[in-house]
């Protein structure tokens, strides 16, 4: 299924400059809209550094997982979300303002990252630590973060973090683990495809995960997702826990 993304999606840029050398600054601006007649609206603003690293700029994949979770709004309010690798934390934003109880999280090397996630979050009257948390979170690494999150979350969110095949283990061992801690959770994320060649099958088999994609072909309606980016092919999966009573039918 192909996607071609459009930042006609009711966004505006407001451009600020420092000095001849540090980055330009946009604020994205997506709306959310139930479509009829508007009676339930959501507008997230998202300050986006064009000059900047990866985690700065809100992905494809990121306004599709947020329409996603968006015409699901009613079944957010009190769910305890975890996004990983939120860069720009659109999905996660969106959650929280529908009612989630959410955790942002990113690299705990990179505290620029961190400190803009905090600033979106600002940015859309969350304040961090009391509205909404923020932590720092390596894929793969089992560190006092990782055990201070919920020990019961409902879902664990990602938009493109399937980005590089290095880290696709390090993902699947952080998520085995949450899946195993939260019984019962999903790990809900969008991809972009850039390789036929890259998979993740043979290492959700090892990590006792099942995957299941989503129809994805109807998310946005009434939402002009048609120009600006270019074309995307973009997939949306849906993995839970393989329980032990389930291997046998397998």
């Amino acid at each position: 299924m192909r996607f071609l993304m459009n930042d006609t999606l009711n966004m505006n840029s407001i451009v600020t400059t420092g000095d001849a050398d540090a980055a330009v600054e946009h604020v994205r601006k997506f709306v959310f809209s139930s479509g009829v007649g508007d009676a339930e609206r959501l507008e997230i603003k998202i300050p986006e550094l064009m000059q900047g690293a990866y985690s700065f700029y809100t992905w494809p994949c990121a306004p599709i997982l947020a329409h996603f979770l968006w015409e699901r709004r009613q079944e957010l309010a009190g769910k305890r979300i975890l996004e990983l690798g939120c860069g720009t934390a659109l999905p996660g934003i969106l959650s929280a303002k529908c009612g989630a109880k959410v955790v942002l999280s990113d690299n705990c090397i990179l505290p620029k990252s961190l400190a803009h996630i905090r600033k979106s979050c600002q940015a859309n009257m969350l304040q961090p630590g009391l509205d909404i948390d923020v932590v720092g979170l390596s894929w793969g690494l089992l560190l006092n973060s990782v055990f201070r999150l919920p020990a019961s979350l409902d879902l664990i969110i990602a938009a493109d973090c399937f980005y590089d095949p290095s880290v696709f283990e390090d993902i699947i061992v952080t998520v085995a683990f949450l899946l195993e801690r939260s019984r019962g959770a999903k790990f809900i994320f969008t991809y972009q495809e850039r390789s036929a060649d890259w998979s993740i099958e043979a290492l959700l088999k090892k990590w006792k995960l099942h995957a299941l994609p989503v129809n994805i072909d109807d998310i946005g309606k009434g939402v002009d997702l048609l120009e600006a980016m270019g074309g995307h092919t973009i997939h949306l999966l849906e993995i839970t826990r393989i329980e032990e009573e389930d291997v046998g039918d397998i």
